[in-house]
């Protein structure tokens, strides 16, 4: 009898594939040959599940920022509950935000492949949709955690709310690009601190 395949099970093991070589050799190299040798099947079969490159390197950014998105769930529910604690929020807010932050192997290989593919989405048009969905997610994220220290009255009084996330975001991707780029000058430590001191900047004294 023959075996009965998941088709949503084939294409996640098809887009995991793509991330481990695209995180290995670099996104240039995941072709459908490639992937499909990674993931332990022919280029027919892959072929079967996506109709082209374009398609695949879509679904594999949407697995990249789902694994990122469950992961920042976990922080969310209890740092945007109004119920929260105010002495909680610093640290919540500081965890929360940490997690977009190459802090450990599988946060340094996440946002590597992140930011290849935006870099990427710069002269692959069908890439360019979803990169700036991602940007806009962690700008969403960044506004809401903001929106909710100021209503915890936390924050700092007189601050342009679209300002401040602006500069939050831009300092989160900043810090990103460095230490995926220079992990030894770089290093969880020197993130944290700053990351922290910024959030500190934005709160009101006590």
């Amino acid at each position: 009898m023959p075996k009965i395949v998941d088709p949503a099970e084939r294409r996640q093991a098809v887009a995991d594939a793509v991330l481990r070589v695209a995180a290995r050799d670099g996104l240039e190299h995941a072709s459908l040959r490639n992937v499909a040798e990674e993931a332990g099947l022919a280029v027919g079969s892959v072929r079967h599940y996506f109709a082209g490159g374009p398609e695949l390197m879509i679904f594999a950014m949407q697995e990249l920022a789902r694994r990122i998105d469950a992961r920042i769930r976990a922080h969310a529910g209890a740092l945007l509950d109004p119920a929260t604690a105010a002495g909680d929020r610093p640290a919540r807010t500081e965890a929360l935000l940490a997690e977009v932050l190459p802090l450990d192997a599988r946060r340094r290989e996440e946002s590597a492949l992140w930011l290849a593919f935006v870099t990427a989405a710069r002269t692959r048009p069908e890439l360019r949709p979803r990169a700036a969905e991602m940007q806009a997610g962690l700008d969403d994220l960044v506004r809401r955690v903001l929106e909710g220290t100021a209503r915890s009255g936390a924050l700092a009084p007189g601050l342009d709310l679209a300002v401040e996330t602006r500069r939050l975001s831009a300092l989160l991707d900043g810090l990103t690009l460095q230490a995926v780029q220079h992990p030894d000058l770089v290093g969880p430590d020197e993130l944290r601190t700053v990351l922290r001191r910024h959030l500190d900047s934005l709160t009101a004294p006590r």
